[in-house]
């Protein structure tokens, strides 16, 4: 089985949660291949990047997860592929929580805007141009084989609306654990790696 983490914004593939995952598969799962790639691209890039990893979705063989921004990215090539995916507290609308970029950094500037003006770099060096915003837009997320998607929340999630994320998945059919408390990061993540990988055995093996 090949396990692809699709890791968040400002990181990497050495993400802490990837490495948590990486860890625990090989002392428990040596038969997982844990995949990180590095996403600080543009979308377009992660989306050929992400199609050639998986091909059309006929390799029964590969799991999807996806942290934050990665879990956007995991449910959008879910959408295209029917590949399995846990998420951890995905972004389910990175074009609107993006936005926050235009309001710290141009809100009282009279700069005009154009598709490649530049209004944030990640720390993995991705500039995300406000073009990009149109682009997340176009591309929204519709879960479509939401019995293939097991969610991962914590509620007290300070960046995105966890509440919101539990709603959307539960109406497409997926699978949600949403616990009270909580932050973003997950920073409790090594309480529940063993959790979300036996998810993603249990989506492997539900496929074949």
């Amino acid at each position: 089985m090949r396990l692809i983490y699709l890791h968040g914004l400002d990181s990497d593939s050495n993400a802490i949660k990837a490495q948590i995952v990486s860890r625990y598969c090989a002392a428990h799962h040596p038969d997982i291949e844990v995949i990180r790639p590095d996403l600080n691209r543009t979308p377009d890039e992660v989306v050929a990047l992400l199609s050639e990893l998986i091909g059309d979705g006929k390799d029964k063989d590969i799991v999807l997860m996806g942290s934050s921004l990665g879990g956007y990215f995991a449910t959008l090539m879910s959408d295209k592929t029917g590949v399995p995916a846990v998420l951890l507290n995905p972004s389910i609308r990175p074009d609107l929580s993006f936005r926050r970029f235009l309001q710290d950094n141009f809100e009282n500037s009279n700069q005009d805007l154009q598709d490649d003006t530049v209004i944030y770099t990640t720390t993995g060096g991705w500039q995300i141009v406000y073009g990009d915003l149109a682009w997340l837009e176009h591309h929204r997320l519709q879960a479509v084989f939401g019995e293939r998607i097991r969610v991962f929340l914590q509620l007290g999630d300070e960046l995105l609306d966890a509440h919101a994320s539990r709603a959307f998945y539960q109406e497409q059919g997926a699978q949600v654990l949403a616990l009270e408390g909580g932050d973003h990061r997950i920073s409790d993540f090594e309480d529940h790696v063993q959790t979300v990988v036996a998810w993603a055995v249990e989506l492997h093996d539900s496929s074949h």
